[in-house]
């Protein structure tokens, strides 16, 4: 027997509520509205369509609340129940990102390479990002922004730019960019919803390096730059 539109579309509804707050361990006394106001802040996709979400919950209990078993007072359009399906499926089965974006062509250098070798190989393969290991550990990310901000630093400095590039190692750009977190290890289950939280929580991230494990000692699978962060979108775009 087909489900009518009232039922597909509480079964998405109970589906999203189930999800967050099992993702986030909201107490079931909660209320949806509650539930979908603290998700904001912790998921990209509630956060961007948080007053549907809320229409939504308006809806559901207009359907539960105010039908009996002989007739339901809102039968929901189809389009409304396209919209709650979809993004049923997108927060309780987000896409990885490692499926979806990122380049997996991820080229890594040595941390003693010196910075002319490393400006002819982001030249030659067009990569903004180069993983810098020592060994096997990694040691940071060589960004191709943040090295031209270095060398305009020393041209400022009057300094004999093709010398000081000759001369100086990729690790002691890496060391003297700082500790201002503009990336990030994460391992494959990654979410494009988790990914995308991360750029839009910290607007000084630029690369979210993926290895299997998350750890600095993994080999890198795929890296994902804010570059990526339209893309992102339209993988959440529900309608």
């Amino acid at each position: 027997m087909k489900k009518s539109n009232a039922d597909r579309f509480i079964t998405a509804y109970n589906q999203i509520d189930y999800s967050l707050r099992t993702i986030y361990d909201f107490k079931r006394s909660m209320s949806f509205s509650d539930v979908v106001r603290r998700s904001v802040v912790l998921n990209a996709v509630v956060r961007k369509y948080e007053e549907d979400l809320i229409d939504f919950g308006r809806l559901r209990n207009a359907i539960i609340h105010q039908g009996n078993n002989k007739y339901t007072i809102a039968e929901p359009h189809d389009d409304i129940v396209d919209k709650i399906e979809k993004l049923a499926q997108i927060i309780s089965e987000p896409p990885k990102a490692i499926d979806r974006i990122g380049n997996k062509d991820v080229i890594t250098i040595n941390f003693d390479m010196k910075i002319y070798e490393a400006m002819e190989i982001i030249s030659r393969t067009g990569f903004a990002n180069l993983p810098t290991y020592e060994g096997e550990k990694l040691v940071g990310i060589l960004n191709a922004r943040k090295l031209m901000s270095v060398l305009g630093q020393k041209v400022a400095e009057k300094v004999n730019l093709q010398e000081y590039i000759e001369k100086t190692s990729v690790g002691e750009i890496i060391e003297n960019m700082g500790e201002d977190y503009y990336f990030m290890l994460a391992d494959t289950d990654l979410t494009v919803e988790s990914a995308m939280n991360y750029f839009e929580n910290n607007r000084k991230l630029l690369i979210i390096l993926i290895t299997k494990n998350g750890k600095d000692t993994g080999k890198p699978i795929s890296i994902i730059s804010s570059a990526d962060i339209i893309d992102m979108k339209k993988i959440l775009d529900v309608y």
